[in-house]
């Protein structure tokens, strides 16, 4: 099986990227160092892996399957569950924006690649856009887990946020479950919706039930 740091290098490669292999090797090592931090319960290798096997199952509906998978090792690349709004998603799109340069990405590669990145703070996107649909879907998979695996998800990210009291973490998740459950679509691109969109919207449902009547997770 092709590991971690091959799949980004390969990514890295084809996009565009001039640096040697080891340097990619070296960055690659360097991220997983990242998404390995203390401080995340949710936002790790785990997920990271989860969301790059989306995109590669569905690699043929981006135009760009490469940068997208950049995008999804960069998403999460700075990751404070302390930091407010969009920060963190700004920071890693800044950071992806440095780093793919310094690998020597072409400019234009590196400006997009960042695009994508801070695509995923609202997860906004536009139908002239499947590159960024697909890097926002395969973000979003987890919602539509089976039961289990949506407990499983919602624990952790209470983990990741138990510095916050319940009643302030009760406002904002549900803050945040409503935003979606608005949305026309979970889902952008149509083999995804047709998927997951249903199991997405129940789980999120049940996940806002919950909170409704106090407790702090499902």
């Amino acid at each position: 099986m092709t590991s971690l740091v091959e799949r980004w290098r390969d990514a890295a490669r084809n996009a565009g990227a001039t640096a040697a292999d080891g340097d990619l090797e070296a960055a690659g090592t360097y991220l997983l160092g990242r998404w390995s931090e203390p401080q995340r319960q949710y936002h790790d290798v785990t997920h990271l892996s989860a969301v790059l096997d989306v995109v590669d199952r569905f690699a043929g509906l981006a135009p760009h399957p490469d940068r997208v998978r950049l995008a999804a090792w960069l998403h999460d690349a700075v990751y404070d569950p302390r930091a407010l709004g969009d920060a963190n998603e700004r920071d890693s799109a800044e950071f992806a924006r440095g780093l793919l340069a310094t690998l020597g990405a072409p400019d234009d590669v590196a400006a997009e690649v960042a695009r994508l990145v801070g695509l995923t703070a609202g997860h906004a996107t536009t139908a002239d856009d499947p590159d960024g649909e697909l890097l926002c879907d395969a973000d979003l998979a987890v919602l539509a887990r089976d039961p289990q695996g949506y407990a499983e998800y919602t624990d952790a990210i209470r983990r990741e946020y138990a510095h916050v009291p319940d009643d302030v973490f009760r406002a904002g998740r549900t803050q945040v479950l409503r935003a979606l459950l608005e949305l026309p679509s979970i889902y952008r691109l149509a083999p995804l919706r047709d998927a997951w969109e249903e199991r997405a919207r129940a789980n999120l449902s049940a996940e806002l039930g919950a909170l409704a009547g106090g407790a702090p997770r499902p």
